[in-house]
């Protein structure tokens, strides 16, 4: 590609991603449901003003990257360690159910396949997608009814934690099974042996970053080597283990999580991507999407997607947590606030896309899925919320 071209096309990316961004915001949605219908106007099912290529390709690579060391560095290690037994049943239900409903639907569209075969895996890989979770709408919801730092509120956040860390297992899991002379036992031997050689290079690294960062408090050469450790992370897990980079990338952000100066790193590492490599990124999903080629049966699938998508969270955190003794109504608050799905869906289903187990069609799905439980998990907390105050109200 010409480099100018590319400076042209970089400069439609960023102001018109910014631009409905902005707008997504303002409508209370998240932004990147914006910069995705940016790609969308601008890329092949509108104007075509765009096309995706090899160089717009790597950069929304790096930005994949960025967020999810970014989602490493943001991860609360000692909630984790206190979250307990409950969050990780919850967390564990609410990948498991997904997972499988995923599956089935999927086989349900396209026909049933026996374990192993590529069709299996693909139906596997729908029903990974949507095992993610993104509470950012939810803790926000929180927040303005103040009630983040409830019982309820501590939960689904601890869940959504530990469901994210299940979810990028499950992913690597599914991303090794699409190499034929691949077996589970395989696959599960060589992300076991990943996560074992990241405790002990994470150990060694937090001790030096430690020393560093009280030598040298909120000094710049911090974020730059955590970036340089987050590509090295990327490069190693995907080069030697056969696990995806992002996962490589995570779990550096993990490695110094916990570290005084976590926020600073993050907060560098927020400016790149906000500015050029987030945008890039969302951007090119709908880059990739053409709207034009969705047929009914895609249509269709992607409705039963959404469906199963926001259900699958609903009742499998929702009666695991009316199980745990928790009351109806905190159950049903609990399973509303899981559903919710964000970057992290759309970065599992690039992936696997980049691994050629789904095609650029089913985008439409996760597209619709983000946007539509971004509008509807506020309306109905809060409504739950509502009757709640209601009925305390009645009873006094």
């Amino acid at each position: 590609m010409d480099t100018i071209q590319i400076l042209r096309d970089l400069v439609i990316i960023i102001v018109s991603a910014k631009f409905f961004g902005l707008i997504a915001r303002k409508l209370h949605a998240p932004q990147v449901a914006g910069e995705i219908i940016a790609g969308l106007l601008i890329g092949p099912t509108l104007f075509n003003l765009v096309e995706a290529g090899d160089f717009l390709s790597g950069m929304a690579e790096i930005g994949v990257i960025l967020l999810m060391f970014s989602a490493g560095l943001e991860t609360d290690i000692d909630k984790l360690k206190k979250s307990g037994v409950k969050a990780t049943i919850l967390a564990c239900t609410g990948v498991g159910v997904p997972l499988a409903l995923g599956t089935v639907l999927y086989m349900a569209f396209y026909g049933f396949a026996a374990p192993g075969s590529a069709e299996f895996t693909k139906a596997l890989f729908i029903g990974t997608i949507l095992t993610a979770t993104s509470v950012s709408i939810t803790v926000q919801v929180l927040k303005e009814l103040g009630k983040i730092s409830t019982d309820v509120g501590t939960t689904i956040m601890s869940a959504a934690i530990i469901d994210d860390v299940i979810g990028i297992v499950v992913l690597t899991a599914v991303l090794g099974l699409k190499d034929p002379n691949a077996n589970l036992a395989a696959v599960c031997i060589k992300t076991v042996a990943f996560f074992a050689l990241s405790v002990v290079i994470g150990i060694v690294i937090f001790k030096i970053m430690k020393k560093m960062e009280q030598r040298w408090p909120h000094n710049r050469r911090i974020p730059i080597l955590g970036l340089a450790l987050a590509f090295a992370m990327a490069y190693v897990a995907d080069k030697y283990f056969g696990v995806a980079d992002i996962t490589g990338a995570y779990v550096a952000g993990i490695i110094l999580s916990s570290l005084e100066t976590s926020d600073y790193i993050d907060r560098k590492m927020d400016i790149n991507s906000y500015m050029i490599f987030g945008p890039v990124f969302f951007a090119s999903v709908g880059l990739q999407t053409n709207l034009r080629t969705v047929d009914m049966t895609i249509l269709a699938f992607s409705l039963a997607f959404v469906i199963v998508g926001l259900l699958g969270k609903v009742v499998g955190c929702g009666i695991v947590a009316k199980c745990l003794k928790y009351n109806t109504s905190d159950a049903l608050k609990i399973g509303v606030g899981m559903m919710t799905r964000g970057e992290v869906a759309l970065i599992v289903a690039q992936r696997g896309l980049k691994a050629e187990i789904v095609d650029s069609r089913y985008f439409t799905a996760v597209i619709l899925l983000i946007i539509l439980s971004s509008i509807l998990t506020p309306i109905i907390m809060k409504a739950i919320y509502a009757s709640d105050e209601r009925a305390a109200a009645q009873g006094k």
